[in-house]
């Protein structure tokens, strides 16, 4: 019996430390990835806004970096649930080593960042976009809009030459203030929209714990506990079916929509509306957390509830 009981805790520890690792790594490539992508876009969307000081190389990667963190922490969190629940791991554990790993890698990284925001731009170098001559176009299609930056992007609202379908070719010497009519820049952008939203979403979340970061170590760490304790909680959702692929499918919708309440409670008119309502009870800065912490506490209830009434039934039959 000994022997049993000691190879059942060697099992767990195993199984745990499985587990941990599977976060660690599920968080990293998320992570990378996420920079990756979004540095892309950064620079799609630098040359689509033309902005009149040149962006160094840090501050896009900079950036990228922190929406990248928004992404891996929903990613993982909810990668990492999908497997305790296929490998069987026991619940208390996997909430407790998912929301230690996830707290403890958003801190790291949020650190890092942070520090990293403050490094004067002359030590970093300017990301070039091209030279001069640079050809700007909405399409590869030969009959769209185009603009030829003379001087190149070093001098994005200087003179420039605009080419329009059945039009002469129109010469700026500075965009700074123009009154003629032209095709519009940024040029349109063609991204579905739920690929937006899911973009400006963690976008604003991101901010939100960047915001925290900077007000200090409580203020983030109640933030970051509170939703990291919310989307642990949606465990149940990913073992309703007996389908892996339907759980995992069902656990996406779930975690879209924290994410979309999340925005939605930190906008500025809920900011107003939360504020005014708990003026008496709480801190402006605690009500958005403790709605996390509340409804994630009911969750875990309700899970709870819901495995004691299994095993009993499963004990009747």
């Amino acid at each position: 019996m000994h022997r049993l009981s000691w190879r059942g805790n060697l099992e767990s520890v195993k199984n745990l430390a499985k587990l941990a690792l599977f976060v660690s790594l599920s968080f990293a490539i998320t992570f990378i990835a996420g920079i990756g992508v979004r540095y892309l876009d950064l620079q799609v969307e630098w040359v689509r806004i033309l902005p009149q000081k040149p962006e160094t190389i840090l501050t896009i990667v900079i950036s990228a970096a922190r929406w990248a963190l928004s992404l891996a922490m929903y990613t993982s969190i909810l990668l990492s649930l999908s497997y305790a629940a296929r490998r069987r791991c026991f619940a208390p554990a996997t909430v407790i080593c998912v929301m230690s790993l996830s707290l403890l890698f958003n801190y790291g990284v949020s650190f890092a960042l942070y520090h990293w925001e403050s490094v004067p731009p002359a030590e970093t170098n300017i990301k070039q976009m091209g030279e001069k001559g640079l050809i700007l176009s909405s399409t590869l299609n030969r009959n769209e809009t185009a603009v030829v930056l003379l001087n190149g992007t070093a001098e994005p609202l200087g003179p420039r030459v605009t080419a329009i379908p059945d039009r002469p070719l129109f010469f700026q010497e500075s965009t700074a203030n123009v009154n003629i009519s032209l095709p519009p820049i940024p040029f349109g952008d063609d991204s579905p929209w739920f690929i937006k939203s899911l973009s400006i979403d963690f976008k604003l979340s991101q901010e939100q714990l960047h915001r925290r970061f900077g007000e200090g170590f409580f203020p983030y760490f109640t933030y970051a506990l509170a939703l990291v304790f919310l989307l642990s909680s949606l465990d149940f959702a990913i073992k309703l079916s007996v389908w892996p692929l339907a759980n995992l499918f069902v656990g996406v919708l779930a975690f879209r929509g924290v994410l979309a309440v999340e925005t939605f409670l930190n906008s500025p008119e809920m900011q107003d509306l939360l504020g005014s309502f708990f003026k008496n009870i709480l801190p402006a800065q605690a009500v958005v957390p403790a709605i996390f912490f509340v409804f994630g506490l009911l969750v875990h209830t309700y899970s709870i509830l819901f495995y004691v009434a299994k095993r009993r039934n499963k004990d009747e039959d």
